[in-house]
């Protein structure tokens, strides 16, 4: 009650001044009586319309846009404007924190790998990140404030909304693009809805993998299985000569091998993937591994086709021995098996001008038709399964060559036609490539 107090205090202090102002003048014309009452009159009167001029100051200063400070009097006005200011520029700096604490919200949410969609009680549009607006094909600002459904009209979607069916994701294609979505809707505040959406077509594709792969792991294997168990009935239940029982023996044993070149290809992918990348600090020499190599195919083709071998003396490479030993040896085996009889197989090393390395495995076979290009490298894939089980293939050796040279930081190109050939290159990164000086240079092996 202070600024009253003293409001009535200055008001008794202009009536009383311009009262003895009024005396002192009325006295000379004998009314100091009358004077003194129009001297306090006038002294109050002029004490109100100063407090008017800064009341008026002040509300003028309210009616702009605050952005001045406030007029600074004294008195009641001026300590009110004060205070005015003071709450003023609080709530501005609490919406200025609130606002900061929205957009570093709304940055995380736009940071999230899964999109965010918020829906009002009406089902219309509010907010969405960017991976929700490319999961639903909208426009984060053009399609504020739209009804979802009139945007996203896949059924599954619309009949969770409507139905209010918020205890599972729903599942449905994605409205622009190839791939399938995850939708979880969860209800908050009065009405609204939150809408998360996850693009599982990835997670769907591998799940799909995996079942073709144990499908076909347990297809490959019950073949042989199969004919293993028909002999050994066979054998147990019909008299066999000498001949036959030989023959049937060796079949077991075709069969028998088979299953164990699949078991062993098997283990080395699941060893591929499941380990770590080879160091870059030990060195393999080429050459040994060259002559390795040749050596099986010579054996392999007996004496059936021209092999032509590089020995690449003194060459390096970083990385696991076993594992470039293999991804070369399938490749030979490969162009000896399909390459028919005369035909010529090469096993080429070639310094790439970047400083990387290239090794070449080309054959003169019948060659690969365009279009089984891209997926060779997929498990158990074969151009023809017939011959390829003819020949002893598991459909597994490219696989098992895409993970070494992709392991070491490498790919695989392939190159075929039919009738022309075909061309397997590895290339290798320059990181894990060098030439010693010496042929005798030393090199660790794996």
């Amino acid at each position: 009650m202070s600024w009253l107090l003293t409001r009535l205090l200055a008001g008794v202090l202009a009536m009383a001044a311009g009262g003895v102002a009024g005396y002192l003048l009325g006295r000379p014309t004998q009314s100091p009586v009358l004077s003194a009452m129009l001297g306090g009159a006038t002294g109050v009167a002029l004490a109100a319309l100063l407090d008017a001029l800064r009341g008026a100051r002040l509300m003028a200063w309210l009616r702009g846009p605050q952005e001045q400070q406030a007029p600074r009097d004294t008195g009641f006005w001026g300590e009110l404007g004060y205070r005015v200011e003071r709450s003023i520029r609080q709530r501005e700096q609490g919406l200025a924190q609130e606002r900061l604490r929205l957009e570093q919200f709304l940055s995380a949410i736009e940071a999230s790998p899964n999109g965010v969609l918020l829906l009002d009680a009406a089902g219309q549009i509010v907010w969405c990140n960017t991976v929700a607006a490319d999961h639903f094909g909208l426009d984060p600002q053009r399609d504020r404030r739209q009804p979802v459904t009139n945007l996203v009209r896949a059924p599954a979607f619309v009949a969770c909304l409507q139905q209010g069916r918020f205890d599972e994701a729903v599942s449905f294609p994605k409205p622009r693009h190839d791939g399938t979505l995850s939708v979880l809707v969860r209800p908050y505040g009065e009405g609204m809805k939150l809408v998360l959406s996850q693009d599982v077509t990835d997670r769907e594709r591998n799940e799909a993998m995996r079942r073709d792969f144990v499908a076909n792991v347990s297809h490959e294997i019950r073949t042989p299985l199969t004919v293993l168990a028909g002999f050994l009935e066979t054998m147990a239940n019909l008299p066999l000569t000498e001949a036959e029982r030989k023959r049937v023996l060796g079949l077991m044993q075709q069969q028998t091998q088979r299953m164990q070149t699949l078991v062993s290809d098997l283990l080395t992918l699941a060893q591929l993937e499941g380990s770590p990348r080879p160091t870059v600090d030990r060195w393999v020499a080429l050459e040994p591994l060259f002559l390795q190599i040749e050596a099986d195919a010579r054996a392999l083709s007996g004496g059936r086709h021209t092999l032509q071998v590089d020995h690449p003396t003194g060459v390096q490479i970083a990385g696991a021995q076993p594992e470039l030993m293999s991804a070369v040896m399938n490749l030979i085996n490969n162009a000896v098996r399909y390459t028919p009889d005369g035909g010529s197989v090469e096993l080429r090393w070639r310094l790439l001008p970047d400083g990387g390395g290239e090794i070449l495995v080309a054959d003169t076979g019948p060659g690969i038709a365009r279009e089984h290009l891209p997926r060779l490298t997929e498990r158990f894939y074969r151009v023809d399964g017939s011959r390829s089980r003819e020949t002893g293939g598991t459909g597994l050796g490219l696989s098992i060559v895409k993970h070494v040279v992709q392991r070491h930081g490498g790919e695989l190109d392939i190159q075929s036609e039919p009738g022309k050939g075909s061309r397997f290159r590895l290339l290798l990164p320059a990181a894990r490539v060098r030439v010693a000086q010496t042929a005798d240079a030393p090199a660790e092996a794996a």
